[in-house]
């Protein structure tokens, strides 16, 4: 495990790789890819990642087939998306930094309007942004996904891609045939906690076989869903007597799941994270709920929908500094594999915090949208602090191009001017 005196700041091994320092920039879709392809905006949102100081980058959504896209606007993986890609990994070293593609399948998530195909998930469960039912994949499905994933792994890793994140969270396909409130097969994809687990394990098993040590692979692995009530607060006579009723996807179950993906041997880390795109998305985030932002992001049914359901979906978690840690500290108990803590990094008593819990790497997203060159400012002076103020408004512009809107000027910055040194 790592600790403070190992140097925030000083070269880390990820796997196969050496990393300039501990920081990681998270998969935020980026929203810069109208006709599913790289763009110039693209390219430099992660150049000018890539220059603010962080060892790695991590380019979302690379999806694995084009079902697989929340929507059609989103990057999947095809020889035509190659050349993009490879401009893009380029850039991103060019700067120093490594490059990651987070691989997955929105499953339940996709809007099967937008993609004009079928959403999947485990069973025929309501797919609320294409306002249709899911497909239920069959055994011979699941196995042609498995190639998906290699083939998708294959393109990222001759693309340049340096690491691979297999998303297995927020109720995308992967995480939702983890949940057992959404997957109630009833063949070897369904019932126990290994059944459930089977498809994560096997995509990982064929990711692994495909680029064997050419990339790292890591996985990001849902602690809650954020349905029914979290383990951590429940007795520890209730925890042992198994799950919560009514409730999704929980860290007793994830840890169970950890270790299952570590006896494997197919992963080099564990990247903890919470929340359901399809549920509870706001558990991922905490901070400020922008229901009125996202119900003017879309048309139709959709936008009238938000506006009415906004209070039950988009719910308001208080933030603080490291707010995913009690969770991602049940699976840091669980396994030795390194990880990667989410959620609320964002200077450097934060960073210090994570490696006093035994966190190898921290992974930053927001404070990284309002300033790129964040981590270069807290290497120089540790006293720097991040000027995001979770106000989450960057969220609805997923749907446009991704963006801090105090960055850009739309909105006031309620901070008081930054000084010489960048510190507040």
């Amino acid at each position: 495990m790592a600790s403070p005196t190992t140097g925030l700041f000083s070269p880390a091994q990820l796997g196969p790789l050496t990393l300039r320092n501990r920081l990681i920039k998270c998969a935020t879709f980026e929203g810069m890819t109208p006709d599913a392809l790289v763009t110039d905006d693209l390219i430099e949102f992660h150049r000018e990642v890539a220059a603010g100081g962080v060892a790695m980058s991590t380019v979302a959504y690379c999806a694995v087939s084009p079902e697989g896209r929340t929507d059609r606007h989103q990057i999947w993986m095809r020889p035509e998306a190659v050349p993009g890609l490879k401009k893009l990994t380029d850039a991103i070293h060019a700067e120093g930094a490594l490059a990651a593609a987070q691989l997955g399948h929105a499953g339940p998530v996709a809007n099967a309007a937008s993609n004009r195909a079928k959403a999947w998930a485990p069973g025929r469960l309501p797919s609320p942004l294409g306002m249709s039912m899911c497909h239920k994949p069959s055994v011979d499905e699941l196995a042609e996904l498995r190639q998906k994933f290699r083939r998708a792994a294959r393109l990222a890793v001759d693309s340049g891609f340096d690491g691979l994140e297999i998303h297995c969270g927020h109720n995308y396909l992967i995480s939702s045939f983890l949940s057992p409130l959404l997957n109630h097969r009833r063949d070897e994809y369904g019932g126990s906690l290994v059944n459930r687990a089977r498809l994560a394990r096997e995509v990982l098993e064929t990711v692994r076989d495909e680029v064997g040590d050419e990339a790292a692979i890591w996985v990001k692995l849902n602690t809650y869903d954020g349905v029914g009530r979290p383990d951590i607060e429940r007795s520890p006579q209730a925890r042992a007597k198994g799950p919560a009723k009514f409730s999704s996807f929980n860290v007793d179950e994830a840890c169970q799941v950890a270790q299952l993906l570590e006896s494997d041997g197919y992963i080099d880390a564990i990247e903890p994270t919470a929340g359901s795109s399809l549920l509870n998305p706001m558990y991922l985030f905490h901070g400020e709920a922008p229901r009125k932002e996202f119900a003017a992001a879309f048309s139709g049914p959709m936008k009238y929908g938000l506006k009415a359901f906004a209070p039950f979906f988009l719910k308001r978690y208080q933030y603080h500094d490291g707010y995913l840690l009690p969770l991602a500290r049940e699976l840091r108990k669980s396994v030795k594999l390194p990880m990667i803590l989410l959620g609320g990094i964002t200077d450097r008593a934060s960073m210090d915090m994570a490696l006093d819990e035994g966190f190898e790497f921290m992974a930053m997203g927001r404070a990284i949208l309002r300033e790129p060159d964040l981590p270069l400012r807290i290497a120089e002076d540790p006293s720097t602090r991040s000027r995001c103020v979770h106000c989450n408004l960057c969220m609805p512009t997923i749907y446009s191009s991704t963006r801090c809107l105090i960055r850009t000027g739309e909105v006031p910055d309620p901070l008081p001017a930054a000084s010489s040194t960048g510190a507040q």
